[in-house]
């Protein structure tokens, strides 16, 4: 992989390696990535989400706003993803900040989720200690029972963040460990500088 061969805007460098991996078979969740986030405490706290938005403004998932990963994007707003298909040998690097979107963004995307879903969200303290199985399972009785017969409302707790891109990477791997790996950083003026990198 050579600079010449890469497009010059990285959002469109990724939709194109990114609907390659939608398109290959073999591949049966090419939208998960790992988030990862600084905690609280100060740790780099990583965990596997899914994708479900990607386009300019920068790359949007859905989570508790309570759970740990939400209270960290939503303190330092620092965080970064990476995806991974080995079919291909890629991996792609964002570095960022996180922004909430907006409610009707989350409004949006919430109802197209399946109901079971829906009700899930109500009914998990994410993250949070959990006496038993038994209690999860007779919450989400509970909360069936109080949506019967009517839509589910979005918890306020529930929502979305955008991950906007002051860096992505992408990595190629080639024989002998001499992999390719082109560094795209946004400049002052909003356009992108692209560098390789030593694997």
């Amino acid at each position: 992989m050579n600079k010449k061969d890469l497009l010059p805007d990285p959002f469109k460098q990724f939709r194109l390696w990114y609907d390659e991996a939608c398109g290959h078979k073999a591949i049966e969740l090419p939208w998960a990535c790992c988030l990862s986030t600084i905690s609280e405490d100060g740790f780099p706290d990583g965990r596997m989400m899914l994708l479900k938005e990607a386009d300019d403004r920068g790359f949007v998932l859905y989570t508790n706003a309570q759970s740990p990963k939400g209270k960290s994007l939503l303190g330092n707003k620092k965080g970064a993803l990476t995806f991974y298909w080995e079919d291909f040998r890629r991996q792609i690097r964002v570095q960022g900040e996180a922004e909430q979107v907006t409610p009707a963004e989350a409004d949006a995307y919430f109802v197209s989720r399946p109901r079971e879903s829906q009700i899930g969200a109500w009914v998990s303290q994410q993250s949070q200690k959990l006496e038993s199985r038994e209690v999860l399972d007779k919450k989400f009785g509970e909360y069936s029972k109080k949506f019967e017969g009517k839509e589910v409302s979005r918890p306020p707790y529930w929502t979305g963040f955008r991950i906007i891109p002051a860096k992505i990477e992408f990595w190629q791997e080639r024989d002998n460990r001499l992999h390719d790996r082109f560094l795209y950083t946004r400049t002052k003026s909003g356009d992108w500088k692209i560098e390789r990198l030593y694997p």
